[in-house]
């Protein structure tokens, strides 16, 4: 299929580790150059939830954020995004946006859909209203919504599942993403805007289905390719083999995106099998919970034990949550239900991953990524113990 010279992603390699599959580069895109390898905090709905845009750019520094097209569909509805010039604009976010497809959330309503040849028929967790997403429409409402990066519709199944579901299921992923390219690659030209369209390798955990996933979906020729399928519930060392094999099956001149992962000793890990991109709810989704991300493992913030406590969540940390506020007072917004509990945990905990990510990627530039991976790996045995 041939591809149109329209791009809207150019990736460069930086360095790579020669121990392992470490990678450190730039990902130019339509609203800015990413540094990689890149967490991606989600604004499932347009909004990282408590924080401005304003607080990720200056506080944060975060170069994309992930939003959810299945959500936005629903409300408040892509072509109302569109009347005021796209997602960008509607947030008020100048940077880069990745768009999943919806697949993964409408999979994830498995009593109100249906699965067929042409797409998925459900119904909103909204009001019950029927919907029906293609490959084809779940292009188009990205392309609305103003995507730097999109993402082709594919079918995420549940763990475990037999040998025989997961191939017909990997099998239609494939030639969905198949009518996904040939229905953008025909808008492509026309359109005002550039954007990059994402497959998603599927397989399960049978390492067989992935490779076969991988070989067809580079035939499309993509700007960059997904890993997808590993954050359903899989124990964590399945979710790493998966990863192992399939990145290196991936063209060395595309970014590679492992979707939905993971927690903060995760990332050297997905780095260290070659990936480029992660995304992953945990480090808001937790802070809002109580549940604080350090340098010495993680922080329950309601535990009697912080009531008198004097230090910052991480005596290591820079953001301005550490270098202001105390244990014992951030125990207290939190047992007070203060909206100002979930600013702080989850600056705290977004700069956290977004640390990490940064650290690494040094490692990586000055040939020092296994002591990084070492470090990390002995730490969690600390923790763990």
């Amino acid at each position: 299929m041939p591809q149109s010279s329209n791009k809207a992603l150019r990736f460069e390699i930086q360095a790579t580790c020669p121990h392992t599959g470490a990678r450190a580069g730039l990902l130019h895109t339509p609203h800015g150059t990413i540094e990689t390898p890149v967490f991606m905090p989600v604004g499932t709905q347009g909004t990282v939830k408590s924080l401005t845009p304003k607080q990720l750019i200056e506080e944060l520094d975060a170069k994309i954020i992930l939003s959810n097209t299945y959500h936005l569909f629903l409300r408040p509805g892509h072509e109302l995004v569109a009347q005021f010039g796209g997602l960008h604009e509607y947030i008020r976010w100048p940077r880069a946006i990745l768009t999943d497809s919806g697949g993964f959330q409408v999979f994830s309503l498995s009593k109100i859909r249906t699965v067929t040849e042409e797409g998925v028929v459900f119904h909103s967790h909204l009001n019950g209203d029927k919907h029906v997403f293609t490959p084809q429409s779940t292009v188009d409402v990205q392309v609305a919504l103003g995507s730097d990066i999109m993402m082709v519709l594919d079918e995420c199944i549940e763990y475990p599942a037999s040998h025989d579901r997961v191939k017909s299921s990997t099998e239609r992923t494939v030639r969905w993403a198949r009518h996904a390219f040939e229905h953008y690659r025909q808008r492509q030209d026309s359109l005002p805007t550039r954007h990059a369209l994402f497959p998603i390798v599927q397989g399960g955990m049978y390492g067989d289905l992935r490779k076969q996933c991988a070989e067809q979906l580079m035939e499309l020729d993509a700007e960059g390719y997904a890993i997808g399928g590993l954050s359903v519930g899989e124990p964590r060392p399945e979710s790493l083999a998966m990863a192992e094999l399939t990145a290196p099956l991936l063209p060395l001149d595309k970014p590679r995106y492992v979707m939905g992962v993971g927690m903060p000793e995760e990332l050297p890990e997905y780095v260290a099998r070659g990936v480029d991109m992660m995304d992953c709810v945990l480090p808001s989704r937790n802070a809002r919970n109580g549940c604080l991300f350090t340098s010495q493992g993680k922080v329950l913030i309601k535990n009697a034990q912080y009531r008198e406590d004097h230090q910052p969540i991480d005596s290591t940390c820079n953001c301005y949550t550490c270098k202001n506020f105390t244990r014992s007072y951030l125990r207290h917004l939190f047992l007070a239900q203060e909206i100002l509990f979930s600013v702080l945990a989850t600056l705290h905990n977004i700069h956290c991953y977004l640390d990490i990510m940064r650290r690494m990627r040094q490692s990586i530039l000055l040939g020092a990524f296994p002591e990084f991976l070492q470090t990390t790996r002995s730490a969690q045995l600390e923790v763990t113990d």
